[in-house]
């Protein structure tokens, strides 16, 4: 299984202290994350793309191109790209271009995003929210395969033996869809053969089975090979040499993005914030040992092929940040991996 952390650049308030860093502060903790993450031996790095003023991540590509300039194995990923509202040419040179500054590392993790900010800031209507998605994923896939390429559709000019350049360093650049708890968006994903990243925030990790088995399903009858539906997992995390001093350190920020990012009207009450943090959840908030654990449970319901933790949410401070990165790369990741070794 592949090991690695995401970000979504939130610029938030360390509600311990009261202070908020500065966008350009927070870039800068983004590329040591990337540093570090790729010093201490972990697989992949995500950058979630957002147009607020309180995130600063509004260009994975530019962003993953810097950390590629100070990193040498990590892959390279958007989580996600929103592609409702990209125009797929774009997209797809960026990330081409990305991938040869890379020597070969560069994903994408397309998704229809958690917000809808993008719509009226590039001109398109939520009215067209599922058919933008799906003609802007038929084009994008396109421009993988073919470097010339004619396509015409219903939200963009046509493109008439069009010169799509540069291509990658790889084939293709693997292609993945951020799925919710959407069965249309498995579905879709199965249809189209690419993998399938599910954000599993909290609760139980079994009501996301059936989604893995829908996908799974809907490939195959696609024609798409076994080994082509691949699944990912992606959850909120953090990690401390006990569960109760994780989860002791954690609340206060966890609580902070509850209230914040998750747009709650009542505070996180420790009684409910225990409830989500238990052996049974997939909050991956503990000792090395229980995330372990989560991890494989995950695992056995999903016969997932990688895993991504965001640490960094609620204004965590980056020094806790970075305790946590080394933890799942050093006593988490190499019991996985020879766990669920083939």
């Amino acid at each position: 299984m592949e090991i690695g952390i995401y970000t979504l650049g939130d610029v938030g308030t360390d509600p311990l202290t009261g202070k908020t860093i500065s966008a350009r502060q927070r870039i800068k903790e983004i590329i040591d994350a990337a540093k570090l993450a790729d010093e201490a031996g972990l697989d992949i790095f995500g950058i979630g793309e957002h147009h607020r003023l309180d995130f600063a991540a509004s260009s994975p590509a530019v962003l993953l191109a810097a950390i590629a300039q100070d990193t040498k194995n990590l892959k390279l990923t958007s989580t996600t790209s929103v592609l409702s509202t990209l125009d797929p040419v774009r997209l797809f040179e960026d990330f081409a271009t990305l991938d040869l500054l890379s020597d070969g590392r560069a994903e994408i993790i397309a998704g229809r995003g958690a917000f809808i900010e993008s719509f009226p800031l590039f001109g398109y209507s939520t009215d067209d929210y599922d058919e933008l998605f799906e003609e802007n994923l038929d084009l994008l896939l396109k421009l993988n395969r073919q470097e010339i390429v004619t396509w015409s559709g219903k939200y963009r000019s046509p493109l008439r033996d069009a010169e799509i350049a540069p291509r990658p360093a790889q084939e293709e650049i693997p292609v993945w869809l951020g799925v919710g708890g959407s069965p249309e968006s498995a579905i879709r994903a199965g249809k189209f053969g690419v993998g399938m990243a599910m954000a599993i925030l909290r609760g139980d990790p079994l009501r996301f089975k059936h989604l893995v088995d829908i996908y799974r399903k809907t490939g195959l009858e696609a024609g798409h090979s076994p080994e082509s539906l691949k699944v990912g997992v992606t959850g909120h995390a953090f990690l401390a040499k006990s569960t109760e001093e994780a989860k002791d350190e954690f609340f206060p920020y966890y609580a902070n993005y509850w209230s914040n990012q998750r747009g709650m009207t009542t505070k996180l009450s420790k009684g409910d914030y225990e409830e989500m943090t238990s052996p049974e959840t997939a909050l991956f908030v503990g000792s090395p040992q229980q995330i372990i654990e989560k991890i494989l449970r995950q695992h056995e319901l999903f016969g997932h092929t990688r895993f991504l933790a965001q640490m960094d949410i609620g204004g965590v401070p980056f020094q806790k940040v970075a305790k946590s990165i080394e933890l799942l790369a050093t006593e988490v990741a190499p019991v996985i991996k020879k766990a669920t070794r083939n």
